[in-house]
């Protein structure tokens, strides 16, 4: 069925509900309201507020509550409306969260998910529009899922749900309207298995979260450039399917990696990295990273918009490392 990317989240949070009583959502305005973004709707008709609740205004209380009531069995998903809330619970989930089964030697399972919305293009400011999953993929403990369309968005959702770990679950405002086929069966994608989106042989793009459609876009005037572009979805960051990006750039020799998160101290400082130490020998050319500039999210439309990476930013890439083509396009 072709339902929207909202649709597709507000699916597998009923469906996980309706196999396992032990799911119950709780966050700022999830009830009646059904959350910011309305994600939440019609849950608390069907469960009721014993299993749909809203919270007192307070980050980091939800996330504390969440932690004790998974450390003894239940299976909570909270929502923190705007990833950018996150720096009010990080205690809790970086000193708490994350660290609880390590530190009882296995024995005590945290299967907690954290729902929160990242990403700019609404023109929320620069205090309800960051990408910040670099500060989550620094911590161990705490697996990190960016779903870049409706399908992965339902599979690796139900996948977090029934995970015994920690799991932030970062999904992007800007594709909640984006529709995209989804099953009606029951179906889970695993997490650390990369999507290959698209073969080629010329580079490999290892696109993050929405940036996915944004390579998607370049494609074309790749093409007729005569580049074959290899586009990766990592679909989690923790884990990262480093094995799926490590054979692609040895078939094409080419890497750049794309996030709409700040490119300083960004996931592809960690993924050019790697690559570099482990199969420097298969590179024909510099690694490239696209990302945004070190500033906060401008208000601003026009400035927000050339702040975004945009497929013209990839195609620049490309160019700078595919040397002897001749490209068609104007610069960013």
């Amino acid at each position: 069925m072709l339902i929207r990317y909202n649709k597709a989240i507000n699916n597998a949070l009923r469906e996980e509900m309706q196999k396992d009583s032990t799911v119950f959502i709780a966050g700022e305005d999830v009830g009646n309201a059904g959350g910011s973004f309305g994600i939440t709707r019609g849950l608390i008709a069907e469960f009721g507020s014993a299993r749909v609740i809203d919270t007192p205004i307070s980050e980091s209380a939800i996330v504390g509550m969440a932690v004790g009531a998974s450390s003894t069995g239940l299976r909570p998903v909270i929502e923190i409306m705007f990833m950018d809330f996150i720096a009010v619970c990080f205690d809790q989930i970086i000193n708490q969260a994350a660290k609880m089964r390590y530190m009882s030697g296995g024995q005590m399972a945290l299967p907690l998910v954290i729902r929160t919305q990242g990403g700019a293009g609404l023109n929320a400011g620069p205090q309800h529009s960051q990408s910040l999953e670099a500060l989550l993929f620094h911590i161990p403990g705490i697996k990190v899922v960016m779903p870049s369309n409706p399908y992965d968005a339902k599979g690796l959702l139900k996948t977090a749900i029934r995970d015994n770990n920690p799991v932030v679950f970062i999904e992007n405002k800007a594709l909640y309207g984006m529709k995209g086929e989804v099953p009606e069966e029951d179906y889970t994608i695993p997490f650390g298995k990369a999507k290959i989106v698209k073969e080629g042989i010329d580079v490999t793009i290892v696109a993050v979260g929405q940036m996915v459609n944004k390579a998607l876009a370049a494609v074309e005037t790749l093409e007729n450039n005569g580049i074959s572009a290899e586009i990766i979805d990592p679909r989690t960051i923790t884990p990262l399917d480093t094995d799926t990006i490590k054979q692609s750039v040895k078939k094409t020799g080419r890497l750049i990696i794309v996030h709409e998160a700040v490119k300083i101290g960004g996931v592809g400082a960690e993924i050019a990295a790697m690559i570099q130490e482990d199969i420097f020998d298969y590179l024909d050319a510099p690694i490239q990273r696209v990302g945004a500039p070190f500033t906060p999210v401008p208000y601003s439309k026009p400035l927000e918009n050339y702040y975004l990476p945009n497929e013209n930013d990839i195609i620049n890439a490309v160019k700078k490392i595919c040397v002897g083509r001749q490209f068609s396009f104007a610069s960013h």
